[in-house]
């Protein structure tokens, strides 16, 4: 006869998890949490991934959430297991990730106490959580249900903190297992556009009049999940010569009207080109922005009006914000459009143009450019198979990485919201455990080795695939000018001789090594097919070169 936990708060949390749909459950082993452990094992819709490390184990439940786009929920044990959530907590608050962090607790007479395995749990992440059920003062039910229609409607974490007095191992038949207040069920209708309250007419005309009398408009879309109506969308915004789009490669569209990367068209910039460059108008969907430079220069050359669009947020990144379209993208531009019409301009035609004479320096560079971390990049991206999901990792990879066009049929993620190396490679592992396509991620070494615990992990599947770009440690930071000019460069720069090949043999992954672009081409021409093992390919680039072969890639392009 199958087990169920005893205890009521158990089986309270997990009925609603199975009511409200949410049935990837991301544990790490402990014994405060064993009520918890035995009611979710119990329970037939639970799909229960068991990882060690806690900070790594939310880091995975984020990029299984990343492309399911459902909550995960991540349960733990007492104490410091609970604060090793918080990197990857900060992340999901900042990308709209929807996580239920369930931990386990001392009650509240053995708080501060000299107990063992005892912190002050509750509100622990108040500055980067959208709800705190703190359990166990008689509102437990409603507590737990605010907790999940938050997580699910608002996208973005939720804690849940579940005080256990001992005994904990204590269980009952399933006949007896029932809870007088359980939840009823919920039904988790599929967000669309039907369901969002649409913008009024009236109000909207008035910003459609400013727009149909602008002759430079600038939309400018960050991180977003592929989506096919707004790629539509999009394309008919370019068909008016008096757009620009903007877009980065996380931005998950792609057309040759779009700017795809930012940093090369506007680097080389004079003062005149600066202020030509400004819009009129600048409209900004999806999430982050990685390029320094659009930053700059936004802030700089300020627009007339900066409106965003989205249904649960909008930052002041340019600190110019001066209305929040409160829908979706997609619903803005279904009702936009009717109001708009196109306008004659030239501001479109000119930046393509500007654009293409920057690919052709590009292309020109990069005939002749020396092995480094740039000519690494062009020889990776000219090899990712189709329908790739690509992972990057944080610091230099997504910056190099934004230098460069990108295949249309490529999926790009990042951890863009605190833009954090620390837990990359475990989201990217919790992203290739929730597709079926191919994944790559693409990482730089500190990320790798800061992060190596996410190898420790029985959930890779074999058609997962990393590439270490290893400069020697933190290759960045001799690019910027500041540590080079400070006399500090070793304490930024995190010089090193390590290396992948004993964690590869140690988390049975398939190892090689690349020193330079003869031995990178040969190990790329297998490196994508089918095997056994999931692979890691590591790329050994020259440390005090990489900064002057880029330096020397901006500098041609001003040419």
């Amino acid at each position: 006869m199958q087990e169920f936990p005893k205890n009521k708060l158990a089986q309270l949390v997990v009925k609603s998890c199975e009511n409200y749909s949410i049935n990837t459950i991301v544990l790490s082993p402990g014994s405060r949490n064993a009520p918890l452990i035995i009611g979710f094992n119990g329970s037939k819709n639970s799909k229960i991934l068991s990882v060690v490390d806690e900070r790594s184990a939310a880091f995975f439940a984020l990029g299984i959430a990343q492309q399911t786009r459902k909550p995960v929920a991540l349960v733990c044990t007492s104490g410091s297991a609970l604060l090793n959530y918080y990197p990857a907590i900060a992340e999901a608050f900042y990308s709209n990730i929807p996580l239920v962090i369930i931990s386990a607790d001392r009650p509240a007479h053995l708080i501060d106490v000299g107990d063992g395995q005892t912190i002050r749990q509750e509100n622990v992440f108040e500055n980067h959580i959208l709800f705190s059920a703190n359990l166990g003062y008689g509102n437990d039910r409603e507590l737990i249900e605010n907790a999940m229609h938050t997580a699910i409607h608002k996208k973005g974490p939720v804690h849940i903190n579940v005080p256990f007095e001992d005994p904990l191992y204590e269980m009952t038949s399933e006949n007896e297992n029932i809870v007088e207040d359980a939840v009823e069920n919920v039904i988790v209708e599929e967000k669309s556009l039907l369901k969002e309250i649409p913008l009024e007419v009236d109000q909207l005309q008035k910003f459609a009049d400013i727009w149909n009398a602008s002759t430079k408009k600038m939309v400018l879309v960050g991180e977003q999940f592929p989506d096919e109506l707004l790629q539509i969308q999009l394309e008919h915004l370019a068909k008016d010569p008096s757009v620009l789009v903007l877009i980065e490669n996380t931005a998950n569209v792609f057309h040759p009207k779009f700017v795809n990367s930012i940093d090369k068209l506007i680097f080389p910039f004079e003062e005149d080109e600066l202020e030509e460059f400004k819009p009129d108008i600048l409209l900004t969907i999806g999430g982050m922005i990685v390029s320094k430079k659009i930053k700059e220069q936004l802030r700089n050359y300020k627009p007339k009006h900066h409106w965003h669009a989205d249904a649960l947020r909008a930052y002041d990144t340019f600190h110019c914000l001066e209305h929040h379209f409160k829908v979706s993208p997609q619903l803005f531009f279904s009702q936009f459009f009717f109001l708009t019409k196109s306008k004659e301009s030239n501001y479109q035609h000119f930046w393509l143009h500007k654009k293409e004479f920057r690919l052709q320096k590009h292309q020109e560079f990069m005939e002749t450019c020396a092995f480094s971390d740039l000519k690494v990049f062009d020889t990776i991206l000219a090899t990712v198979p189709n329908n790739t999901q690509l992972q990057l990792g944080n610091s230099s990879v997504i910056r190099y990485a934004q230098l460069f066009d990108s295949n249309k049929t490529w999926r790009i993620f990042c951890n863009r919201g605190t833009s954090g190396i620390d837990g990359s490679t475990s989201t990217a592992i919790g992203a290739a455990y929730a597709v079926k396509e191919n994944t790559l991620f693409i990482s730089g070494d500190i990320s790798f080795v800061y992060d190596s615990n996410a190898l420790w992990n029985n959930y890779i599947p074999n058609n997962f695939r990393i590439i270490v770009i290893n400069n020697g440690g933190g290759g960045i930071f001799r690019f910027i000018p500041g540590p080079k000019q400070s006399g500090s460069l070793d304490y930024f720069e995190t010089p090193h001789s390590l290396t992948a090949e004993h964690l590869c043999k140690m988390y049975h992954f398939e190892y090689s090594t690349a020193k330079d672009e003869t031995e990178l081409q040969l190990q790329l021409s297998n490196f994508y097919e089918d095997s056994s093992l999931p692979k890691v390919l590591e790329i050994f680039t020259p440390r005090l070169e990489n900064d002057q072969i880029l330096k020397a890639y901006f500098n041609n392009l001003k040419a």
